[in-house]
């Protein structure tokens, strides 16, 4: 499995706020760390087993926590996409982060985090998939309503998966997200 991490912590690079909605309000964060019963509310897990279960596993666990995702199919290939000589890409992002407020806050330790993960997933068998990792700024409004936010990091992974059909290109990504679910919860030890 190929992997790459980036950290994009600039004035200009995309940021996580927490809770979010869409502006049609629809859809919107769901806590799943507090209420796991609601994890049917997200359509990408209802329709994307390996999605609902990574979620499921990550929300388990004390240390981390999600707070968005999104799965789509694509035919646009981008050049780095050429080593994998495939026509189709399933790619998905799901935001991780820690729940412990000072671990958020540090970006060494997110740094520390996505270095290990990038380790741990080079070291997947070779396999139709690819991961990102990229360490990026969050805004944590608690309680929600509140306009105060506390600032912290988190981590956007992407995994994309490659064949020369939908079913195939579905497979694989599968299988990276369930690669990237071990690597993780072994690191979340």
């Amino acid at each position: 499995m190929q992997a790459d991490y980036s950290v994009e912590c600039g004035p200009g690079d995309e940021a996580l706020e927490i809770p979010w909605a869409a502006p049609s309000g629809h859809p919107s964060y769901v806590d799943l760390k507090q209420h796991p019963e609601l994890l049917d509310e997200i359509p990408e897990a209802s329709t994307h087993p390996a999605l609902r279960n990574f979620l499921a596993k990550l929300n388990a666990r004390a240390a981390l926590r999600t707070a968005k995702c999104d799965v789509w199919l694509t035919r646009d290939l981008d050049p780095e996409d050429d080593v994998f000589q495939a026509e189709e890409k399933c790619c998905s992002y799901v935001d991780v982060l820690f729940t412990d407020v000072a671990a958020r806050a540090s970006l060494k330790r997110n740094e520390e985090f996505a270095g290990e993960l990038f380790r741990l997933l080079q070291l997947a068998p070779e396999i139709q998939a690819a991961a990102e990792i990229c360490v990026r700024r969050c805004y944590i409004h608690d309680p929600p309503e509140s306009p105060e936010s506390s600032e912290g990091f988190y981590l956007t992974i992407y995994v994309s998966g490659y064949g020369d059909d939908e079913d195939a290109a579905m497979q694989h990504w599968a299988i990276g997200m369930n690669l990237l679910q071990y690597a993780i919860l072994q690191l979340a030890r």
